[in-house]
C-alpha cells in the first residue's frame, strides 16, 4: 500500500480477511506502535508518509545488498563455499560417525538426569568444569602418557575449537605455519582464515619429514601434526622423528600442535605415547576430542597447554564464548569417574574392528579384477584409504558416489600442491552389515563410471 493509503476499518478488515476483529485490532495497534501507520481521529488509519513505496525500497535494498556482498573479511573469503566444510550425509562410508551401543546410551541417559539442574546455573570457569578436567588428566596420563595438571586443561567444543583457540592465541597474520602434506582440511582452513602463511611438509611412511622442515629458512611459528595416526594417510610418526621434531621446536622457539584425534582406536598393538609426554621443552600443545570416542553431539574436546600459555588462552576463551556449557561436561565426568569409559571403548573397538575387516573384505572382493586399487588396512582409527591407479580422478568419483547414495572423501583435495596419485577416504564406524555390501557395489560403479568419464 502506498504512503497515505487508508486502511479499511477493523470491522471491514475482519470480514475481508476472515479473522476475528480482535486480531485486526491487535495488528493495527502493532502497526501504530511501530510507526508504519498513523491514526487520524474521525478519519481512519493511514499508511505513514515515512514508509517508502515498494519500488523505491526495492531499489535501495538492491543497492545496499550489492555493496554488502564484498564487505566480508578476508578470513570469511578464504573459506566460504569450500565443499570440505559441508557436513557429510550420514550414509555409508561417511567418516567420523560414532556408534555407541545401547548400554552406553542407557548409562549416559541415567547420568544425565542427575545434572539437569546444571541448565539453570551461574557463569562457570572459562577452562571448563574442574571435575571433567581432572578426569581428562587421569585418562590421558594412563592412555597416552600425557603429563599435565587440571589447571593446564581447557574443555572445548570439539577439537576444531581447540585448534581455533590455539590459532587465536599464538598466530599473527602473516606468520608461517608448517602443516602436513596431505593434511586435515578443517585445520588447514582454520590456519588460512587466521591469516597464517602455510608451508606444506611432505608425509612419507614414517610421518612428516622433519628433515625437510628443518631445512626451511623461514621463521616458522608453529607446526600442526597428527603423529599417532596421520590424517589422511594413516602413517605413524616414528620415535626418531618425534624426538627430532621436539628438538627442532625447542631450537626455533616454535610451537607443535599435536592433534591426537582418534588414538582410542588402536586395533593390534599399543600406540606410541603422545608427543606431549616426551616433550621436555614445553613446546607441545596437545588436543583431543570425545566426538569419536563417545558422541559428536556432545561437542566436547580438550586442549592441554604449557603453563606459560594458560593466562593468554584463558583470556581468549572468555572472549570467544565465555565458558563451555556445563551439562555435557558433568555427564562425561561421571561417565569417566565411574569407570564406564574403558569398558565402552573396549566394546566399541571390537565393533569397529569387525566393521573394518568386513569393509576390507568386501572392497577386495569387488576390486579383485582391478589390482591397481590399493586397499590399506588401518591399524588405528575409524577410516581407511583406498588408493586409486593413475588416471582415476578422486574428486569426480566422490561426486558420482554421492549421487549414488554413498559418501567418500577425495584425498587430492587434502593437498596444497597438485598431485598425481589419488585416493578415497572411507569411514567404517557405524557401518552395518546389511548396508555394507550394497554400498560397496554402488561405490564400485561410481569408480568405474568416474574413470570412464575421465577418459
Amino acid at each position: 500500500m502506498p504512503a497515505g493509503a487508508r486502511l479499511p476499518s477493523t470491522r471491514a478488515a475482519a470480514g475481508l480477511w476472515g479473522v476475528s476483529r480482535g486480531v485486526v485490532v491487535e495488528a493495527y495497534e502493532t502497526l501504530l506502535s511501530e510507526s508504519y501507520v498513523v491514526g487520524q481521529h474521525g478519519s481512519g488509519t493511514f499508511v505513514s508518509a515515512d514508509v517508502p513505496g515498494r519500488p523505491e525500497r526495492a531499489r535501495r535494498t538492491t543497492a545496499a545488498h550489492t555493496m554488502a556482498k564484498g564487505d566480508i573479511s578476508s578470513a570469511a573469503r578464504s573459506v566460504i563455499g569450500n565443499a570440505l566444510l559441508d557436513p557429510q550425509p550420514q550414509v555409508p562410508f561417511a567418516t567420523g560417525r560414532a556408534a555407541p551401543d545401547d548400554r552406553t546410551r542407557a548409562i549416559l541417559k541415567r547420568i544425565g538426569h542427575r545434572h539437569l539442574d546444571a541448565l539453570c546455573d551461574h557463569y562457570r570457569d572459562p577452562q571448563g568444569e574442574e571435575r571433567l578436567r581432572t578426569e581428562v588428566v587421569t585418562y590421558l596420563a594412563a592412555a597416552r602418557g600425557v603429563r599435565c595438571e587440571p589447571d593446564r586443561v581447557f574443555i572445548t567444543s570439539g577439537s576444531q575449537q581447540a585448534i581455533d583457540l590455539a590459532i587465536r592465541t599464538l598466530i599473527d597474520r602473516g606468520d608461517n605455519v608448517a602443516i602436513e602434506e596431505p593434511g586435515y582440511p578443517p585445520a588447514r582452513l582454520a590456519f588460512t582464515a587466521g591469516g597464517a602463511r602455510l608451508i606444506p611438509i611432505p608425509v612419507d611412511p614414517h610421518g612428516i619429514n622433519v628433515e625437510l622442515l628443518a631445512e626451511r629458512t623461514e621463521n616458522v611459528r608453529a607446526v600442526y601434526v597428527t603423529p599417532s595416526h596421520q590424517y589422511p594417510t594413516g602413517t605413524v610418526l616414528s620415535m626418531a622423528r618425534r624426538l627430532a621434531l621436539i628438538d627442532w621446536a625447542a631450537a626455533k622457539g616454535a610451537w607443535i600442535l599435536e592433534d591426537d584425534y582418534d588414538s582410542e582406536f588402536r586395533y593390534d598393538d599399543r600406540p606410541l605415547a603422545a608427543l606431549q609426554g616426551v616433550d621436555e621443552h614445553e613446546r607441545v600443545i596437545y588436543l583431543g576430542t570425545f566426538s569419536k570416542a563417545l558422541l559428536p553431539g556432545l561437542r566436547l574436546g580438550y586442549l592441554v597447554v604449557p603453563a606459560e600459555l594458560v593466562p593468554a588462552i584463558r583470556a581468549m576463551r572468555v572472549l570467544l564464548d565465555r565458558f563451555p556449557a556445563p551439562f555435557h561436561q558433568l555427564v562425561v565426568a561421571d561417565f569417566l569417574s565411574e569407570g564406564h569409559f574403558s569398558s565402552h571403548l573396549r566394546r566399541l573397538r571390537e565393533s569397529y574392528r569387525a566393521s573394518r575387516d568386513m569393509l576390507v573384505a568386501l572392497l577386495r572382493e569387488q576390486f579383485i579384477d582391478q589390482p591397481g586399487i590399493g586397499i590399506e588396512v588401518p591399524m588405528q582409527g575409524v577410516h581407511l584409504l583406498a588408493r586409486l591407479p593413475l588416471g582415476f580422478n578422486d574428486v569426480s568419483i566422490a561426486q558420482a558416489a554421492r549421487r549414488s547414495g554413498v559418501t567418500v572423501l577425495p584425498i587430492s583435495s587434502m593437498h596444497l600442491a597438485p598431485v598425481a596419485g589419488h585416493g578415497l577416504l572411507l569411514g567404517f564406524s557405524a557401518l552395518h552389515s546389511e548396508d555394507a555390501a550394497p554400498a560397496v557395489r554402488r561405490l564400485a560403479l561410481a569408480i568405474r563410471q568416474g574413470h570412464a568419464g575421465n577418459g
